[in-house]
């Protein structure tokens, strides 16, 4: 029965044991390896002499070799995707074993006298280089016979040739992949690249030929048919001056996603797509230290608001990522919250969410909700964020921006909650705008708490958003799938841009270099004028302006500015630790009586609000913060506390 029972269990290892037939090769290489190495030696190989000893090495060192190469993994390797990991596991696999089977011929078989002095002590070292040789070379063959068989000619689909920009690591990562599967139907024929350095070299023996000048000349000399554009951190100036060069060439033009989009450091043909208006408006990427986030965050019970939403949902993503404890999700929309935790709970089962639906405003229900999950962190990303429609809705603006800030960070300092932070826009410097002054009010009130508290209360601005829910981007592309005109307000009219990864980047950074009653902003570069977002978007939809699709200018809109500012008159702006981020502090610290007139004026105004008086509103708000007496940031700042 024992033996019955070893020999069934020992069936069941080989039957799952991955490259069992390299093992079967590996044991027969090894037992007539060492004869090979000892001919290289002497004469005669098998003069009696040798044979005990030999015998003896052989039977003694195939155990160490096959033990150390089960142990290193190269029995579970599939070896017609070797790549240098593999080629360094061979290595290692075999100099371990070599020192291991030396270390025992000399210290262990020669003092025994098991191997006699006559025994030539090159052997074990002959032996090694044998075994690297004929074992190593036998998992690498079935790479290269791979490689053969994969680019063998396919004469039904002629493979469309490919001009890759970026001779770096994306783009040898992307010539590297198409190579390995012709059934792509892609042929890389040249790569360009600005770095003049890297002109005339050969990368996986495709040339660097030139730069960004020589697309039409590469273009027409190599009959190239597609680019693709492989600079995953480079900024939205560069793509959209290649992209239109290519386009000038009459080439399709596809892009590598940028930095945020490819978190798991991988680049491959299924990653590319057509250049969108986000390659065009990116900028550099947000330097970030990603180990002081999942610091911060990993274990911890955290709370955000506006779960969601556009940014609430992807500050979910990149929290989750961090391994956090316990994460709630708090919303007022059913739909987009149960979607949300459908999402997360798939992809992070290790992680214990859990979906509230209740509204901000709603103090008792959201001091329960804190109490009952005592959060150690809280991200308020729920908000009112369309201006024109606040501009006709005041009331509401107030009770959920300004209301539902004070709500949250009240129950918060309850359950002593140590970090709170708080979304906040561009939109509340210098505010023109009904919603942009709520925002400027909350802030206002996150400041003063964390001044009273010492605690880490912050607020973060951010410019507009691309892709969040309303946004001018998915307006535009509406407008254009509808066949125009597309419609701007003002020619003029700049605003600043970010993507929704790097905004809640910001956040979470904002989270690690808070110390209290900061404002942090992000360095978004130039900013952008709206018409020439639409002129891009036509274009990227291969369209034309005036043939195609019109542009129209309806003029500004109610609480509309022609360019927003990213700090109030006033403000101590710096640069952090961090690049590309700025905090803003306030001047001189307000006294406790500045801090309980601030407080007794946003009473009044949200009192004003729940009684729906919307003049009673807008004139609160306009002792507040100035509302509509700043445009364009022109003005001084009105006092930001009520005497």
């Amino acid at each position: 029965m024992v033996s019955k029972f070893f020999t069934n269990h020992i069936a069941q290892f080989f039957l799952r044991f991955r490259n069992r037939h390299f093992f079967i090769v590996d044991f027969t290489l090894l037992c007539i390896l060492p004869l090979f190495a000892l001919a290289l030696r002497v004469d005669n190989p098998f003069d009696p002499m040798y044979s005990s000893p030999l015998l003896v090495f052989t039977v003694v060192q195939l155990p160490i070799w096959l033990g150390v190469m089960l142990v290193s993994g190269m029995y579970s390797r599939y070896w017609q995707y070797a790549s240098l990991d593999e080629v360094g596991i061979i290595l290692k696999s075999m100099t371990l074993a070599l020192l291991a089977s030396g270390l025992l011929f000399f210290l262990v078989l020669r003092p025994l006298n098991w191997i006699p002095e006559s025994f030539p002590r090159s052997v074990p070292l002959l032996t090694g280089l044998l075994a690297l040789l004929f074992i190593g070379g036998s998992r690498l063959s079935v790479r290269f016979m791979d490689r053969l068989q994969r680019q063998s000619p396919t004469p039904a689909h002629k493979p469309k040739a490919v001009m890759v920009f970026g001779a770096g690591h994306a783009g040898a990562m992307i010539v590297r992949e198409m190579q390995g599967n012709p059934q792509l139907g892609l042929n890389p024929v040249a790569f360009l690249d600005d770095d003049e350095r890297k002109h005339h070299s050969f990368i996986f023996g495709v040339p660097v030929v030139g730069g960004r000048s020589a697309i039409k000349t590469v273009a027409r000399d190599f009959n190239v048919q597609q680019a693709i554009i492989a600079m995953p951190t480079a900024p939205g100036k560069t793509i959209r001056e290649i992209a239109a060069l290519c386009l000038e060439a009459n080439l399709g033009v596809k892009t590598v996603p940028g930095i945020f989009e490819l978190l798991d450091g991988s680049v491959t043909v299924n990653k590319l797509r057509e250049v969108d208006i986000d390659d065009l408006l990116r900028r550099e990427p947000v330097a970030h230290e990603t180990g002081a986030v999942v610091e911060m965050l990993r274990g911890k019970r955290i709370l955000i608001t506006g779960a969601g939403g556009s940014i609430g949902s992807e500050l979910c993503r990149q929290i989750a990522r961090s391994a956090p404890a316990q994460m709630i999700l708090l919303g007022h929309g059913e739909n987009s919250l149960f979607a949300s935790n459908n999402e997360f709970t798939d992809a992070y089962p290790q992680i214990e969410f859990v979906s509230v639906v209740g509204d901000v405003r709603d103090a008792p229900r959201m001091q329960s909700v804190l109490a009952r999950y005592r959060p150690e962190l809280v991200f308020h990303a729920a908000a009112h964020k369309h201006v024109s429609l606040m501009e006709t809705n005041v009331e509401d603006a107030v009770t959920n921006n300004v209301l539902g800030t004070r709500v949250m960070l009240d129950a918060a300092m309850e359950q002593d909650v140590e970090t709170f932070v708080m979304i906040s826009t561009d939109k509340a410097v210098n505010p023109v705008s009904v919603m942009g002054a709520t925002k400027r009010v909350a802030e206002l009130y996150v400041h003063a708490r964390a001044l009273e508290t010492g605690k880490r209360f912050v607020a973060v601005r951010f410019g507009n958003v691309l892709g969040s829910r309303g946004s001018v981007v998915p307006l535009f592309k509406q407008q254009i799938a509808n066949g125009g005109p597309v419609k701007v307000t003002h020619p003029d009219v700049k605003r600043f841009f970010m993507t929704i990864p790097e905004a809640v980047q910001l956040v979470l950074q904002a989270a690690t270099l808070g110390k209290g009653g900061e404002i942090f902003a992000l360095d978004m570069g130039e900013p952008v004028r709206i018409v020439d977002l639409a002129h891009d978007l036509i274009r990227l939809s291969g369209l034309q302006v005036g043939r195609d699709i019109d542009i129209e200018f309806t003029g500004l809109r109610p609480g509309e500015k022609l360019y927003e500012e990213l700090f109030v008159s006033g403000e101590r702006y710096e640069r952090t630790p961090r690049e590309k981020i700025f905090v803003a502090r306030n001047g001189a610290r307000p006294s406790a009586s500045e801090h309980a007139n601030l407080y007794a004026a946003m009473e009044e105004l949200i009192q004003c609000a729940q009684r729906g008086d919307a003049d009673a509103v807008r004139a609160r708000l306009t002792a507040l913060t100035g509302l509509g007496q700043n445009a364009g940031g022109s003005a001084s700042e009105h006092a930001a506390f009520v005497s």
